[in-house]
C-alpha cells in the first residue's frame, strides 16, 4: 500500500498544479515562471543525485574501484534516450513558437502535452526506480528514502501542472479541459514508475542502471529546457536563487527521512 500511495504523490502535485486554472488568470507572469522553472530543476538535479546515482554505486560496491561502472552505463543511456526521444517525438516547449522533434500536423495543445510527457517520464522511471529498490531489500534504498523522492517530484510537478494548464486555458479552452489536461499529463509518471518496477523484477541485477538511467534523463530534461527557460529575459538570478532553493530542499527530504 505504501508503495502505490508513493507512486501516486507525484500524480496529485500535478493535478493540485493544473487547478490553479480555477484560480488564476491566463497566464502565469514570467519571474514566477523562471522560479518554478528554476526551482524545478534544482528539484530534480539533487534528485538525480542523492536518490538515484549515490544508491546506484552503494548497490554496487561489491565491484569494489569499478563500482562506478553501472551508475556511468546507466546515465549515458539515460541522456541518449531523452536526446532521442527529444529528436523524434512532435513537442512543443510552452513559451515557443517553433515545435521539436518530427514535422507533425498536431495542434498546439497536443504538442504541449507531448513536450510535458517527455519532461515527465524520466521522473517517473525515477520513482519506479527507487521503489524498485526498496521491494529489493538491498537496504541502499529505503521507503523513507522513496517517499521523499516522491514528494520532492510533486512538489516541483505543482508549477508545472499550472504551466501546462494555464496557457491551454489561454487559448481558449474550458477551465475544467484545461485541468484535465494538465492534470493528465503526469500519468505517464506513475506508469512509467510501474514500467520501471516491472523491468527491476525480470532482472533484479539490472537495478543499480535502472536508478542511474533515470538520473541521466532528468539531468538531460534540466539541462536541455529547464535551465535556459529558467535564465531567460531579464531577473535571470530569480531562476538561479528557485534552483538553489528547490536542490536545499529536495537534499534535506533525502538526507532527513531517508
Amino acid at each position: 500500500m505504501n508503495i502505490i500511495i508513493g507512486l501516486l504523490i507525484p500524480l496529485l502535485g500535478t493535478g493540485a498544479g493544473a487547478a490553479c486554472v480555477f484560480f488564476l488568470k491566463y497566464q502565469i507572469s514570467p519571474n514566477l515562471q523562471r522560479a518554478f522553472t528554476g526551482f524545478a530543476a534544482g528539484v530534480m538535479v539533487a534528485a538525480s543525485v542523492w536518490s538515484l546515482l549515490i544508491p546506484a554505486m552503494d548497490m554496487s560496491g561489491d565491484m569494489g574501484k569499478l563500482a562506478f561502472v553501472p551508475a556511468l552505463v546507466g546515465f549515458l543511456l539515460g541522456i541518449a534516450f531523452l536526446l532521442l526521444m527529444d529528436s523524434l517525438i512532435p513537442h512543443l516547449h510552452v513559451g515557443s513558437s517553433e515545435p521539436e522533434g518530427k514535422k507533425s500536423s498536431l495542434g498546439r495543445s497536443a504538442m504541449l502535452m507531448l513536450a510535458v510527457t517527455i519532461h515527465n517520464l524520466p521522473e517517473g522511471a525515477a520513482c519506479g526506480a527507487i521503489f524498485a529498490g526498496v521491494i529489493s531489500g538491498e537496504g541502499a534504498v529505503t521507503m523513507a528514502g522513496a517517499i521523499a523522492l516522491s514528494i520532492g517530484i510533486a512538489i516541483q510537478n505543482f508549477p508545472e501542472g499550472a504551466i501546462i494548464s494555464l496557457p491551454l486555458r489561454s487559448e481558449g479552452n474550458s477551465r475544467f479541459k484545461a485541468f484535465l489536461l494538465g492534470a493528465l499529463s503526469g500519468v505517464v509518471e506513475p506508469l512509467g514508475a510501474l514500467l520501471a518496477i516491472g523491468l527491476a523484477g525480470i532482472v533484479t541485477p539490472i537495478l543499480p542502471y535502472l536508478l542511474a538511467f533515470a538520473a541521466g534523463a532528468m539531468i538531460y530534461v534540466v539541462v536541455e529546457e529547464l535551465v535556459p527557460e529558467a535564465n531567460e529575459g531579464e531577473h535571470s538570478n530569480l531562476g538561479t536563487i528557485a534552483f538553489a532553493v528547490g536542490f536545499a530542499l529536495m537534499m534535506v527530504l533525502d538526507v532527513a527521512l531517508g
